[in-house]
C-alpha cells in the first residue's frame, strides 16, 4: 500500500524516507538537514505534499525531480531556508573592507578599473545594501572605480523582497539615525500592517544586481568570475563538511588572484580548505586567494 498524506502529517516521515529526502536536498541545494531539524522538515514537507496532492514521498520526489518548470522545488527551497538578518550585522567586517581591503586591492590598479563584490546568500538584501552604504560613507575612493555589487540567494521569495528594498524597524535597528534619514524613505499607511516600514532609496536599489543562484550548482555559479571580495556569512553552517569544502573550492575559482572571502564569525576557512591564506587585519580576519594563484 502507498503512503497516505495524513500519516506523513501526523507522524512525520519514516527514518528511511527522511534520509532519502535529506540526501535529495543536499544534492540539489547543498543544504544539510540533520535529525535535529526533523520537526522543521516534517512540517514543511507535509504541507507541500498536501498542497500538490502527493500520495507519498516517492510521488513527491518524482515531482521535484521531473517537473519541467522546477516551480515546486523552488517553493520547497523557499520554505526550507531561514533568512534573518539586519543592516550592519557584524559591522567590523564592513569596517575591514573600507579601512584595509579595498585600498590593498586597488593599490596597483588604475582609476576606472572594475571592483567586483559578491554577497552570496544575501537573503532580503540587508548585507549588499549595507556594503553599498559603507562604500559611499567611508571609502573616499568610491568614485574612482567601477564597482559592481552582486548579490545572490537560492530563495526566490527573499530576492523579491531584496529588490523591493522595504524593511521594518527590526532590520534597521543597527543603523544610525542619520543614515536612515539619508538612505531610506518612510512608507505611508503601514502602521496597521505590522508597524512602520522604510524603503531604501532608488539609487541604492539600482546599485545591486540580485540573482537567483544555488551555490551548490556549478552551472549557476559559472558566471561569477574575477570577484574581488566574497561575503558568505553564516550560510555554510547549513552545509555538511563535504558541502563546505565544495563551496570553498567554488569560491576559489570565482575569485580573482588576491581576492578575499569573508565568512561568519563562527566559521573558519582552515576547516574547509587549505587553498587560502588567512589575513589578519585590524578589524577582522579574512581569507585570501594567493596572488600567484594563477589567472582564471
Amino acid at each position: 500500500m502507498g503512503e497516505r498524506v495524513g500519516e506523513s502529517e501526523a507522524d512525520g516521515l519514516s527514518p528511511e524516507d527522511y534520509a532519502t529526502l535529506c540526501d535529495f536536498l543536499r544534492d540539489r541545494t547543498g543544504l544539510s538537514f540533520t535529525e535535529a531539524k526533523r520537526y522543521f522538515v516534517d512540517r514543511r514537507i507535509a504541507a507541500r505534499m498536501q498542497a500538490v496532492g502527493a500520495t507519498g514521498l516517492r510521488a513527491y520526489l518524482n515531482l521535484l525531480r521531473f517537473q519541467a518548470s522546477g516551480e515546486e522545488l523552488q517553493r520547497l527551497v523557499n520554505l526550507m531556508t531561514v533568512n534573518e538578518t539586519y543592516f550592519f550585522r557584524e559591522k567590523y567586517q564592513f569596517d575591514c573592507l573600507v579601512n584595509s581591503v579595498l585600498d590593498e586591492l586597488v593599490r596597483d590598479r588604475p582609476k576606472g578599473s572594475r571592483l567586483r563584490i559578491w554577497s552570496a546568500g544575501c537573503a532580503t538584501g540587508e548585507e549588499p545594501y549595507s556594503i553599498a552604504i559603507m562604500l559611499l560613507e567611508n571609502w573616499g575612493r568610491v568614485d574612482d572605480y567601477e564597482i559592481e555589487l552582486l548579490a545572490s540567494d537560492i530563495d526566490s521569495a527573499v530576492l523579491e523582497r531584496a529588490r523591493a528594498g522595504i524593511y521594518d524597524e527590526r532590520a534597521l535597528q543597527g543603523l544610525p539615525a542619520h543614515l536612515r534619514a539619508k538612505y531610506f524613505q518612510p512608507m505611508r499607511g503601514t502602521a496597521e500592517a505590522g508597524g512602520p516600514r522604510w524603503r531604501i532609496i532608488e539609487d541604492l536599489r539600482e546599485s545591486v544586481d540580485f540573482s537567483l543562484v544555488n551555490i551548490a550548482d556549478p552551472q549557476q555559479v559559472r558566471g561569477f568570475r574575477g570577484i574581488d571580495v566574497i561575503f558568505c556569512r553564516n550560510l555554510l553552517i547549513y552545509f555538511d563538511d563535504l558541502g563546505r569544502r565544495e563551496a570553498a573550492s567554488m569560491f576559489y575559482d570565482a575569485l580573482a588572484p588576491g581576492g578575499f572571502v569573508c565568512l561568519g564569525h563562527s566559521e573558519s576557512m582552515s576547516r574547509m580548505s587549505s587553498l587560502y591564506v588567512p589575513r589578519r587585519f585590524p578589524d577582522a580576519i579574512l581569507y585570501q586567494k594567493p596572488v600567484d594563484g594563477g589567472a582564471l
